[in-house]
């Protein structure tokens, strides 16, 4: 990784490999091929007589020293010949760091290692026949050939850091020998020249950038390839180009190194959640207890003064999540390095990111895990606490940020963290999941009822799968200790609320067709069960008889029919101190209706018997009546 901030670091050569140099102006039209400027830079037999002829003629030049070179000229390119090749041990690997004893001894410059002299030759040949100006033209022809090649990308250069720093390499060696020729000759080429090549270079090599840098995925690369536009733009600066739209597309390439780094993070988070026990870590001794506490911010006067071996209320998930989270932030905080971006931007970035991750990653897998096919009670209850726990620890990471960026929260337009919401939103969804896993197996259960709707006489006690019903919610309920309170009672309320509306419907329901009383009788055990089970307070907060009322519409219905008390319904109908203000007309017509029939049925042979005939007339009677109140009610 590179700084900015290291001097040492900032002394670099680019180079390109000694197979692509010696390409000066060799790329022209091939009717220039046989002129001295052709082959510039490259000495072979053919042409090695003519040179030596050429460097007596110019034997009187002017050269530039052969000296070392300030800072400035820390880049040199492959399009002119490289003396000895490369003065690095891997002459490919296209960067050399200056080692700390070496901080205050001179760094080569480009005439150290690229030789110019051909240039110098025929600049003064051509000079000499007067057609200096058929020179300039045909060099700056040529050298914007060679640019439009240089700043073509490799297809696969987004598949390896070496791709782009070659790419960039080609890029700072063409433009370190041009400032060198706009600076050691007087008009070859000129500012204006120049400005015009590195406006056309700067524009294609971040349309280039913007394309294949979408294509990778990996955030380490990213890392690897903003500290490289980071140097390379440093490095141009040096020479006096403006690289200000480098940096702006920095900006944007940090978006995409935040959404690479949220897909890794979904991995991690993902991994984290399906290898959780979903239990309260158990401690042994002091030393793991501190360790866990070290991890995450907790601290529990009462659990700190209960003997060893105790346990955390949260499973393991919980510190890990937390911990992950600052890794996040670090993560995040690389990027904005050597950005010249403010405390306050780089805040900023840094908590827009991390809310992302808490809002969309942290809380996808949250609900992942939360709607799993076979995710149970227990870990549901293990669930709602940690994301407590998470929730509480929120402000922790406020000031972890702070503490980073050195950016106060109150500071104006300072975005908040919404973690308490990713938190409430997946302990909510917790909840709800228990209330309709509690309900889907009560469902279970009640799957096994078989009444007899026809039986003269009632059992001795409650049936069977109502008893083991009874007893798994006493169970379940026994677990929610540790949550919070209101979550618990509305768990047991949403409970007993479905329990008493799915025992209606079973009453009701039209396959029934016909009941006597002995089955009332014996539903009315089962009510009585259900009731003696919210009398007993099977979690605690409840006040008075609370938790009775879920079942008090099936209590004043089957006290309405065991009774016989219809004289007493008819006449109070209506009032709000009405005994049976619960007892709809409606529904008690169809109960009403199915014990009418089984009443005929019974008496086929009996209906002349004067108590027999009262009855089914009074059945008619109050059938005629509650019909009468229904089509009341509805006009």
């Amino acid at each position: 990784m590179w700084s900015r901030n290291n001097s040492k670091r900032d002394r670099i050569f680019w180079l390109h490999s000694a197979n692509k140099t010696y390409q000066l102006l060799s790329c022209g039209d091939e009717g220039l091929l046989d002129c001295p400027v052709a082959n510039l830079g490259l000495v072979t037999p053919a042409n090695a007589q003519q040179q030596r002829n050429l460097d007596n003629i110019v034997s009187q030049h002017p050269r530039i020293s052969g000296g070392k070179k300030s800072k400035k000229e820390v880049c040199a390119s492959s399009d002119l010949e490289v003396k000895n090749t490369s003065p690095m041990s891997e002459q490919d690997s296209g960067i050399l760091d200056v080692e700390d004893e070496d901080e205050d001894e001179e760094v080569p410059g480009a005439q150290d290692l690229v030789d110019f002299s051909p240039v110098y030759r025929c600049l003064h040949i051509y000079s000499v026949l007067g057609a200096r100006e058929t020179f300039e033209s045909y060099y700056r022809k040529q050298r914007r050939k060679q640019a439009r090649l240089v700043l073509q990308p490799p297809s696969n250069m987004h598949e390896t850091l070496d791709g782009y720093r070659k790419y960039f390499n080609q890029i700072v060696g063409f433009f370190v020998v041009e400032d060198h020729i706009l600076h050691t000759t007087q008009g070859l080429v000129n500012r204006a020249y120049i400005d015009e090549l590195w406006e056309m270079a700067l524009s294609k090599t971040i349309a280039a950038l913007r394309t294949h840098s979408s294509y990778c995925s990996d955030p380490s690369l990213v890392l690897d390839l903003k500290n490289l536009i980071v140097l390379f733009a440093d490095t141009l600066q040096g020479y006096g180009f403006p690289v200000n739209q480098l940096f702006d597309m920095l900006l944007e390439i940090q978006d995409q190194y935040s959404e690479t780094l949220l897909k890794k993070w979904t991995g991690v988070f993902r991994n984290i959640l399906d290898s959780d026990n979903y239990s309260p870590i158990p401690v042994t001794n002091e030393e793991v207890y501190k360790k866990i506490v070290g991890q995450f911010p907790f601290q529990d006067a009462e659990l700190e003064k209960q003997p060893f071996p105790k346990k955390f209320p949260f499973s393991e998930f919980v510190p890990k999540v937390y911990n992950q989270i600052k890794e996040f932030i670090y993560a995040c905080l690389k990027f904005s390095e050597d950005l010249h971006l403010s405390s306050t931007e780089v805040d900023d970035m840094i908590r827009k990111s991390t809310n992302l991750l808490l809002t969309r990653t942290l809380s996808n897998c949250l609900q992942n895990v939360i709607k799993r096919k076979n995710v149970g009670l227990t870990e549901l209850v293990q669930i709602i606490i940690n994301t407590t726990h998470l929730e509480k620890s929120c402000k922790f990471l406020e000031e972890f940020i702070t503490n980073i960026t050195n950016v106060l929260p109150e500071t104006v337009h300072t975005t908040k963290l919404y973690g308490t919401t990713t938190f409430k939103d997946a302990r909510h969804a917790a909840e709800e999941e228990i209330y309709t896993n509690l309900n889907q197996k009560i469902d279970q259960f009640l799957q096994l009822a078989d009444y007899d709707w026809m039986a003269m006489e009632p059992g001795s006690r409650a049936s069977d799968y109502l008893v083991d019903l009874i007893g798994f919610l006493r169970s379940t309920f026994a677990v929610f200790t540790h949550l919070p309170g209101k979550v618990a009672q509305t768990a047991c309320m949403s409970a007993c609320k479905h329990l008493s509306t799915s025992l209606m419907q079973l009453l009701l329901e039209a396959e029934v067709r016909q009941l006597t009383l002995g089955a009332l009788q014996q539903f009315n055990l089962d009510v009585e069960e259900c009731e003696q089970f919210a009398r007993s307070g099977p979690v605690p907060g409840f006040q008075g008889d609370t938790l009775q009322l879920a079942f008090i519409d099936l209590r004043q219905l089957l006290d309405l029919f065991i009774q016989w008390d219809w004289s007493t319904y008819l006449a109070d109908y209506g009032q709000p101190t009405c005994k049976y203000l619960r007892v709809n007309p409606t529904t008690a017509l169809i109960l009403l209706e199915k014990m009418r029939d089984t009443s005929r049925k019974n008496n086929v042979f009996a209906q002349f018997r004067k108590n027999e005939r009262d009855k089914q007339k009074l059945i008619d009677t109050v059938a005629k009546q509650l019909r009468s109140l229904i089509n009341s009610h509805h006009s």
